[in-house]
């Protein structure tokens, strides 16, 4: 996120110490993005990165657990706030997916404009050439899906502990944000938070039609998809 997070509302303010390790963590953040967009993910080393914000290698390690992890640190800031969420959110009697929905939403609402959009759609192009950040964001959306699960039969009673309902409401939500974030990231102009979450919108309202679509043989060659230049 721009990567220092947002304080909640009604928080205390953050100590100096606590300020200057977020400057020091979006600076990293920022020179990564920045260096690994110009030179290459495999083009730019650790030692460089760390030149670059005058920082040593034993320091960048007290942030980051690989060139990998900070170039995909803003998305992965937005899951943290998620799974945040999930600790304080009830239920209020409406289906699971919809709350997951909410939280997801809220999530991307405490996120920086200033900065942030740019850091994930930086980061999202870069994992797009990198196999590398691709097996890194797989692994960290395993592991951000089975915490999310385990947040949810820790805080709620399911009719079956087995029931795989909840863990398909978490992936349905993982894979409309995945749509959300692709179509995002591919359009022209300046990246903005709002548009993100308008094509979170979207996405989430195609969700019930997308289970009962039908699919019918093509008689006629697919038309060549128009250019998507929203912003």
């Amino acid at each position: 996120m721009t990567t220092d997070s947002p304080p909640h509302a009604g928080a205390e303010r953050p100590s100096l110490r606590e300020r200057k390790k977020a400057r020091t963590r979006r600076a990293l953040v920022d020179a990564a993005l920045d260096l690994f967009t110009r030179r290459g993910f495999d083009g730019a080393t650790l030692d460089e990165l760390c030149d670059a914000v005058d920082v040593s290698k034993r320091t960048f390690f007290r942030y980051f657990s690989s060139k990998e992890d900070v170039a995909m640190a803003p998305t992965q800031d937005l899951w943290a706030a998620f799974l945040d969420d999930l600790e304080t959110r009830e239920p209020g009697g409406r289906p699971l997916l919809e709350m997951l929905q909410e939280a997801l939403s809220a999530a991307l609402a405490s996120m920086p404009d200033d900065g942030w959009p740019e850091q994930v759609r930086l980061g999202r192009r870069l994992a797009a050439d990198t196999p590398s950040m691709g097996a890194h964001g797989l692994a960290f959306c395993d592991r951000t899906s089975r915490t999310a699960l385990a947040t949810l039969h820790r805080r709620f009673v399911f009719e079956d502990p087995g029931d795989p309902r909840p863990r398909l409401a978490l992936d349905v939500l993982v894979a409309a944000f995945h749509c959300a974030l692709e179509s995002w990231t591919a359009a022209t102009g300046a990246p903005s938070r709002t548009a993100l979450a308008a094509r979170l919108r979207e996405a989430f309202a195609a969700v019930p039609g997308s289970l009962t679509l039908t699919a019918a043989p093509r008689t006629s060659p697919a038309p060549a998809p128009a250019p998507d230049a929203r912003a």
